[in-house]
């Protein structure tokens, strides 16, 4: 093998991850899987696609090797592959909040719209849980707070929430969160909240970084 061929061999393998990741919906299916594993049902409709569609996707990431599958009965869940899958998503993210404006300028305008208040960080909430001054609420589906979710939260999906604020105290602050610095479950869930009398805040980042910090999770 002579140096040109190495290069041109690792390049183009470097390339398939490239290529993996050059997709919205494969970016969105990264930061679902980040949750937990899912089957091509529940991750389709999450993502806002055909089963179709989402399988073509997954085959993309599967054969790029970011993702991995088991099979039960009929039905096939896929997970990220390791952390460093998670890590890579949350590189590219930085890299581009810094040098694409246009990144800045959209999510400042979608958060100032909805939630002025700035979120509060992980370690500040773990303090107030170990105080039993706060109530947290995991807006995500149900089945990502099966597979994980900080110590205490009440499960209380989005789409749930209005037909479920009795179940929600209102002596304490309430934060909800969701899956990460760019899911907007807890900013729509922190508006109905507000607009309910509640005093609310959300998490700044989701459960994937909860559980990289180290932080307790059940």
């Amino acid at each position: 093998m002579t140096g040109r061929e190495f290069k041109d061999a690792v390049f183009d393998q470097f390339a398939r991850i490239a290529y993996a990741f050059a997709s919205p919906k494969r970016l969105e299916m990264i930061d679902v899987l980040a949750q937990g594993e899912r089957d091509v049902d529940s991750l389709a409709r999450q993502v806002g696609m055909t089963i179709a569609n989402t399988s073509r996707h997954l085959q993309v990431l599967k054969t790029a090797r970011l993702i991995q599958s088991r099979r039960e009965g009929v039905r096939i869940f896929y997970r990220l592959a390791d952390d460093d899958v998670f890590q890579c998503w949350k590189n590219l993210q930085s890299l581009a909040e810094n040098r694409i404006a246009e990144i800045r300028e959209v999510t400042k305008l979608f958060f100032d719209e909805r939630d002025k208040m700035e979120p509060i960080n992980r370690d500040e909430l773990w303090n107030r849980i170990r105080n039993h001054d706060v109530t947290v609420i995991d807006v995500r589906p149900p089945e990502e707070y099966r597979q994980a979710h900080i110590p205490a939260a009440l499960s209380i999906p989005l789409a749930e929430l209005k037909e479920r604020l009795d179940e929600i105290p209102h002596e304490h602050e309430v934060v909800a969160y969701c899956r990460g610095p760019y899911c907007v479950l807890s900013v729509e869930a922190v508006k109905i909240l507000r607009d309910s009398g509640y005093k609310v805040s959300r998490l700044k980042d989701g459960m994937p970084e909860w559980k990289r910090a180290s932080l307790p999770i059940e």
